[in-house]
């Protein structure tokens, strides 16, 4: 009894390997479908974007290579330029009062030149172009 007992256990422990390396062989081939499905999709995906990205160059070229279509094209921006042009000069002024009205409101409080150009600005004193430019916009602005 004992022998049958030994003869049926050895049978299932075999039998459960075999089902144990079935199920890994499985689970290993799962995963390298898996991967495999991973890289078509990255493959699929760079070779998407390196298409797309041949055709806006190629676009890109036909529009600079093709001169009519560029006349016309700069024609265009030359007229809607001329058509914001008073719009433009417009926001300038406005630009230009507001910042006026805040350097006025700054003296008032006692600032001086250095600090009030600091102040609006945000650049320090000193010979950098920044400041330069900061300080000529200053005395346009204030005629100083």
């Amino acid at each position: 009894m004992q022998g049958v007992a030994l003869a049926s256990s050895f049978a299932c422990c075999f039998e459960a390997r075999r089902c144990a390396l079935k199920v890994a062989k499985a689970e290993e081939f799962e995963a390298m479908k898996d991967a495999a499905v991973a890289a078509d999709l990255v493959d699929e995906i760079s070779t998407s974007v390196y298409v797309s990205e041949q055709q806006r160059r190629n676009e890109a070229e036909l529009l600079i290579n093709n001169s009519g279509d560029r006349e016309l094209l700069e024609r265009a921006l030359a007229l809607s330029s001329e058509e914001d042009e008073p719009e433009n000069v417009q926001l300038a002024q406005n630009a230009d009062s507001e910042l006026l009205e805040r350097i006025l409101q700054l003296q008032a409080k006692g600032y001086g030149k250095g600090k009030i150009i600091s102040e609006i600005w945000q650049v320090s004193k000193g010979g950098s172009e920044k400041y330069k430019a900061a300080e000529a916009e200053y005395r346009r602005l204030t005629g100083d």
